[in-house]
């Protein structure tokens, strides 16, 4: 073979490799981008095919919806960076919007009282359950699952099942006789300049805030070292155990902050108000692996799950899509997101 020869061979492996290297990078783009592709997509569909979809009114609608699931998959997010799973946040959030609920119509406690203390209730069910899993080694699966049954039954007991409204009957037989707080209230329903709710405004400083402590603090890069290595959270002079505890007290925190906002906007304290809670928050931190390609969780792609989620679910109640398809599509999104994150991205890095 000719010295020519060999050169033109090594331009054109050249050229291969460039074209293999630019295939790559196109991928990457449109892995990383995905997420937000989709949801523009859906956004242009659903705004041709219902005008008043694009309405500014129903897109602050939508994220006043997916602001409850967002805040707790928030928290769903930081107990995973550490290796955990928080299955009790539901039956935390559940318990919030009851205990609210009975601080204000029983024990006749304002809004300045009420909040405070159902915040230190979810912190307190998060302490419980770090030390479950942390001090008595139990598996966070199964911590965090005794404590939402242990919620579900504990919740119903002082009203004996019942919601809670004004004029409750006591097991005792007597009437409550306080009511809901009228400031309390404008948490879950008031909107600033009457176009951004008050909900909407909580999930972004609480996306804000976590994505600085976990993104661009120390704290939150120990917290991610300590789901991915212990042994070197420990070397780099931190303890797993109190970031451990640490992400749960977290979880229980924001899980009871939507409890408050689910109980300021229905107004009374519904038995049934956290059915879904828990799966939608799971959906939208698990969705959240797929955003920017970044395969872990993390706060951002967390909130751009819950609100894609809840962009497709209110396009489709506005085309009058069956209701009963709607855990069907939710089911049908995440399915996708996980094998575009993992399946698709696996594949092409080989």
């Amino acid at each position: 073979m000719t010295m020519t020869e060999q050169t033109t061979l090594t331009k054109d492996e050249a050229a291969l490799v460039g074209d293999h290297q630019d295939r790559l990078s196109l991928s990457t783009l449109l892995r990383s981008a995905a997420v937000f592709i989709l949801l523009g997509l859906m956004l242009v569909g659903f705004a041709l095919a219902e005008p008043a979809f694009i309405n500014l009114g129903n897109l602050m609608s939508i994220l006043q919806a997916v602001s409850v699931v967002a805040i707790l998959g928030a928290g769903v997010t930081v107990t995973l960076a550490v290796g955990g799973f928080d299955l009790s946040i539901g039956a935390v959030a559940a318990s919030s919007v009851m205990a609210a609920s009975y601080a204000m119509i029983v024990w006749q406690l304002d809004a300045f009282a009420t909040v405070p203390i159902v915040l230190a209730l979810g912190a307190a069910i998060g302490c419980i359950n770090g030390f479950l899993i942390v001090r008595l080694r139990v598996p966070d699966l199964l911590a965090t699952l005794a404590m939402m049954f242990l919620l579900s039954g504990l919740q119903l007991i002082p009203t004996a099942g019942r919601s809670i409204s004004a004029g409750l009957v006591l097991p005792d037989g007597s009437k409550a006789t306080g009511g809901y707080d009228p400031t309390f209230l404008l948490i879950g329903r008031y909107s600033v300049f009457d176009t951004i709710p008050v909900s909407v405004l909580l999930m972004v400083l609480v996306a804000l805030v976590l994505f600085v402590l976990t993104e661009r603090t120390r704290i939150g890069r120990l917290l991610y070292a300590t789901g991915g290595n212990e042994v070197a959270t420990r070397l780099a002079g931190a303890s797993p155990a109190r970031l451990k505890t640490l992400a749960y007290v977290i979880s229980g925190t924001l899980a009871s902050l939507g409890g408050v906002i689910i109980a300021a906007r229905v107004g009374r304290g519904d038995v049934s108000s956290g059915g879904s809670l828990l799966m939608d928050a799971v959906a939208a931190s698990l969705i959240g692996f797929a955003v920017l390609n970044l395969r872990r969780p993390n706060v951002l792609g967390t909130v751009v799950g819950a609100v894609f989620v809840g962009v497709l679910l209110n396009g489709l109640t506005m085309l009058n899509a069956p209701y009963y398809t709607q855990d069907f599509v939710k089911g049908a999104v995440l399915v996708g997101a996980l094998a575009l994150t993992y399946g698709v991205g696996r594949n092409v890095d080989r």
